[in-house]
């Protein structure tokens, strides 16, 4: 049985990653995704997609892997040790954008599915995944949008889902030695298998379902707004964030490279262009100091538009 919830779940994932290219090359006028199928020596491979120097996305990339393999790496055990030495699968579609104007978000999502394995004892499976947007001129309804979107997902599976989700994703994309989050947060879970495989499957299409209603109408309302050298400057130094994140925190960065997966896939998440430059802050009443003052910081979007409705 788990190796046919394997099979499912893999299926899904297929599908979702061609239907996540299909429609991001048309929002991008008709761009192509260039395709690279890679075997992995140790068990496994995938197929990475990535399209670069579109209309909008001036880097994108929508990755499907399975991986498996005799030991689980540390990056997967480091907090539920008890796996240690089970062999494993691993399988997941990742996608991060990277849009060419400044006023357009950044965004990542992914989804993924592991079975780890021990003679004698019980299959132990979970699904994570979850997605985030990372803004340089952050506009407050699209942010509402963008988490109305994500707490509509989670609606059918309780009350509690999206708050639990949201918080999760607000701790998880914090980079600590910034004291700021990476962008205005989303959804994260992980180690999900709460509920029966069924439930938790349908959560998971769920949430990966939903990532272009809450990502396009975005991309869509800001991807013509006027912009300049300022603008593409600023959008260069907070992508450097976007960096140092992946390098220093991101579990699944290292779960992949401890892995033994192919590298340019999963470095493929970098930007394409980035700056660093020391000691840099924002003008005092700026619109790039209102991204640091109002929305590196865990906020409840939701509870707040509904109290600037009701008021």
């Amino acid at each position: 049985m788990p190796h046919a919830y394997l099979d499912d779940v893999k299926r899904y994932l297929l599908d979702l990653q061609d239907r996540l290219c299909e429609t991001l090359a048309e929002e991008d006028g008709g761009a192509t995704f260039r395709e690279d199928a890679w075997d992995r020596p140790e068990g496994g491979g995938g197929r990475s997609r990535v399209i670069e120097n579109g209309a909008l996305f001036e880097k994108g990339g929508v990755n499907f892997s399975h991986v498996h393999g005799a030991t689980l790496p540390p990056s997967a055990t480091a907090a539920r040790p008890e796996l240690a030495g089970r062999s494993f699968h691993a399988v997941g579609v990742s996608w991060v954008l990277h849009p060419r104007n400044p006023h357009v978000p950044t965004s990542h999502g992914n989804v993924r599915f592991f079975i780890a394995e021990k003679a004698g004892e019980a299959p132990v499976w979970w699904f994570g995944g979850g997605y985030d947007l990372t803004p340089f001129y952050p506009v407050h309804e699209d942010v509402i949008h963008w988490h109305r979107v994500a707490r509509d997902a989670c609606a059918p599976f309780g009350d509690d889902v999206y708050a639990h989700y949201k918080r999760w994703c607000d701790e998880y994309f914090y980079l600590k030695h910034r004291d700021e989050t990476r962008g205005v947060g989303g959804l994260f879970f992980d180690d999900l298998n709460a509920w029966d495989f069924a439930t938790c499957f349908d959560f998971q299409r769920a949430v990966g379902d939903s990532f272009l209603d809450a990502y396009l109408p975005i991309a869509r309302r800001r991807r013509d707004e006027a912009y300049g050298e300022r603008e593409r400057a600023f959008q260069l130094y907070r992508r450097g964030r976007y960096v140092e994140f992946n390098l220093v925190w991101d579990r699944g960065t290292l779960f992949g490279l401890q892995s033994g997966g192919r590298t340019e896939s999963i470095l493929m998440s970098m930007p394409p262009v980035v700056e660093w430059h020391y000691g840099w802050t924002p003008e005092p009443g700026s619109a790039e100091e209102i991204l640091y003052r109002d929305y590196l910081r865990p906020r409840e979007w939701l509870e707040e538009a509904r109290g600037d409705a009701d008021e």
